[in-house]
């Protein structure tokens, strides 16, 4: 009786093992199977294109200076209104035409206690900026800008706030065909991949689009936006 029961007990230990076994190499074989779907590759598409600025922010400054308060303020409005007519005179619209307040600085305040006197107590700054969709036409006009020089009005600039800016509103309609140039790059890069690895491209697995940029094409072409998306594609592979 002992010695059968041994030999069931050895047996059984038998088909565990067995059982085990086959459940191992199964595990192993999906295991493999799995490993193999999840071949992937990711590439990266480009979506390169030039346009031309459609909106342009000029503004003109000018300054002044005068010991009298009261002439001073007549001063930069007269200036004021011969900056407008040199922009009517050239097809600038009105409503394209802003002024701000002028910015004024009593140079006497500032001293504190120096020697030195400046020639005039007070200066002032003013603005007039050209906000426009006709961006050729504004460009040959900031070409004549020395005309308003040649009547007395004392033109600055070279600072930040002075620099003419020219924007690209029309990215929502580049959009699509960007995209779509993207990714279309991307899957021929897959594609090249997929051929030199001996596989097979298979579908997406995942997809994720960058930020599009905006920049000007160069610094002598601040009027021709260089707009730029790259879109990023994880491709299964197969054999």
């Amino acid at each position: 009786m002992l010695h059968s029961d041994k030999a069931g007990a050895a047996l059984l230990g038998v088909f565990v093992f067995l059982g085990l076994a086959s459940l191992g190499y199964l595990l192993a074989n999906a295991a493999v199977a799995v490993k193999q779907f999840e071949r992937t590759v990711t590439v990266k598409g480009l979506s390169e294109r030039e346009f031309p600025a459609d909106v342009v922010i000029w503004p003109i400054q000018f300054s002044a200076a005068s010991n009298d308060l009261q002439s001073l303020y007549v001063t930069l409005e007269g200036n004021t209104a011969k900056v407008r007519e040199f922009l009517a005179e050239r097809g600038v619209q009105p409503d394209e035409i802003t002024a701000s307040p002028p910015t004024l600085t009593d140079k006497s305040a500032q001293e504190y206690g120096n020697a030195s006197r400046a020639e005039f107590r007070y200066a002032a700054r003013q603005t007039v900026t050209v906000y426009s969709q006709h961006v050729d036409r504004v460009r040959a006009i900031i070409g004549a800008l020395s005309d308003l020089g040649k009547q007395g009005i004392a033109l600055t600039g070279g600072e930040y706030q002075s620099e003419t800016e020219y924007l690209f509103t029309g990215l929502n309609d580049a959009k699509p065909g960007m995209v779509e140039e993207a990714t279309r790059n991307a899957r021929e890069v897959a594609q090249k991949f997929a051929a030199d690895s001996k596989s097979t491209l298979g579908k997406i697995k995942s997809a994720t689009q960058g930020q599009f940029t905006i920049e000007p094409r160069d610094k002598n072409n601040p009027h021709v936006k260089k707009v730029r998306v790259v879109s990023t594609v994880e491709y299964y592979l197969s054999d």
